[in-house]
């Protein structure tokens, strides 16, 4: 039986959202918005969160509205792998979060986010994927991969879906914290 999302059991997976990469993503602005809202949640109910660039040398930093909510104490692992699984200290900060669910967001839906999904799912994470908080270049692969790690079991949810989950009820300080941003 599929148990709700909670503080207590859950981590924030942010992967690669990066200024060049998301110049290329079709629904660029609909991640970054809600790639934001899941952090905002994740600081006001302290989800811990694993956050990662691909390439950064390459492909730049963190969007800033992004960066800019991930507070100066967030280790960002950078890899080259497409998997954030694959890179060792990416599967190390995973693990010593101590979560075995995953709520996942980031670049590209078909790539990085499903390869990262797929590993997970193999090393036994409950993964549940944010389908308005993933991007591609193309709408066709963004359809492709959600469908694809869906077939892997993985939940499929919005951004909505994933925050109201996690709140429970309404008129909670968390609740009252977040609600501003939901309104915008």
């Amino acid at each position: 039986m599929y148990q709700p999302l909670d503080a207590g059991s859950a981590a924030l997976v942010v992967i690669d959202i990066q200024e060049r990469l998301m110049a290329a993503i079709a629904n660029r602005d609909e991640v970054v918005k809600n790639a934001s809202l899941l952090l905002r949640l994740a600081e006001i109910q302290r989800i811990p969160k694993l956050v990662t660039t691909q390439y950064k040398a390459g492909i730049g930093p963190i969007v800033p509205g992004v960066e800019d909510l991930l507070g100066e104490a967030q280790p960002v692992f950078d890899k080259t792998e497409f998997s954030c699984l694959a890179n060792e200290g990416a599967a190390r900060g995973l693990a010593e979060l101590g979560r075995k669910r995953l709520v996942l967001t980031g670049v590209e839906a078909h790539i990085c986010v499903y390869q990262t999904a797929l590993a997970c799912r193999n090393a036994g994470y409950e993964v549940t994927v944010v389908a308005d908080g993933v991007g591609s270049r193309t709408s066709e692969n963004h359809v492709l991969g959600l469908e694809r790690m869906q077939t892997l079991g993985c939940q499929i949810a919005s951004t909505e879906m994933v925050i109201y989950e996690f709140l429970g009820k309404a008129g909670t300080p968390d609740f009252k914290k977040l609600l501003p941003y939901l309104k915008g």
